[in-house]
């Protein structure tokens, strides 16, 4: 895979932290909607916590938090449905626990017998450019500093490294990526305009226990979509 690479020159304004612009595509993409329980059913465009997913991809550190600032659509909508396997079970803890305890039992899962076929609309052809930032957690100690994972983003970046292959959605769905400077021309977005709905923003794991969706009222404008904070009062659970 290759990967065209340039430096951003948004330098942070005051307090506001360095802003990175990541351009993704791929063939295929599939953000699915919580509301469609057993056919995927993707969103028209990339989730906030997708388009997160693919900066943490790059970097991921527990002493930063990536915040999505605004997300631009760069080719048309477009859709396909297609009819894929699944398994349609997971290995019972309950099974788990009982043959740790006996010492033998069935750990494994034949998926031969739980395969299953499901029809999913997902997206096609799909190009975002992201922008995002990361913000500095209180228990990330004196010796991580913010140039520290400035730098560390941007190398890995420049190199193509990642922690794991960023994906669209679903991990078959790999995409590749590239740093944009956003100092230099760029292609527009579309000029499309639409109400997205409610989208699903991210999730709060602060009971780690029971995480719970947040959601946010989408709206595309000129094939730009503006990312609320997520403590906003945009963002509802």
């Amino acid at each position: 895979m290759s990967f065209l690479i340039r430096r951003t020159a948004s330098f942070k304004q005051g307090e506001k932290m360095k802003t990175y612009c990541l351009e993704v595509s791929g063939d295929f993409a599939c953000f699915t909607r919580p509301e469609m329980k057993v056919e995927r059913v993707s969103y028209d465009l990339i989730t906030p916590s997708s388009a997160r997913a693919v900066f943490e991809s790059i970097l991921w550190k527990p002493a930063i938090r990536w915040h999505v600032n605004k997300i631009e659509v760069l080719k048309p909508i477009r859709w396909v449905s297609i009819r894929r396997n699944e398994v349609g079970k997971v290995i019972s803890i309950d099974s788990a626990k009982s043959a740790m305890n006996k010492g033998s039992g069935t750990l494994g899962l034949n998926i031969e017998d739980e395969r299953q076929q499901r029809a999913g609309l997902f997206l096609r052809d799909v190009a975002y450019r992201i922008h995002a930032h990361f913000e500095l957690l209180p228990n990330a100690g004196d010796n991580n500093t913010p140039g520290k994972f400035l730098d560390m983003f941007e190398r890995r970046a420049e190199t193509g490294q990642c922690v794991n292959q960023p994906y669209l959605g679903c991990r078959e769905f790999a995409c590749d990526f590239r740093l944009i400077d956003t100092t230099q021309p760029q292609a527009s977005p579309i000029a499309e305009t639409r109400d997205l709905g409610w989208m699903l923003h991210d999730m709060d794991y602060r009971n780690t226990a029971d995480p719970q969706p947040r959601f946010f009222r989408a709206e595309l404008k000129g094939g730009v979509l503006q990312v609320p904070r997520w403590n906003s009062e945009e963002v509802r659970g």
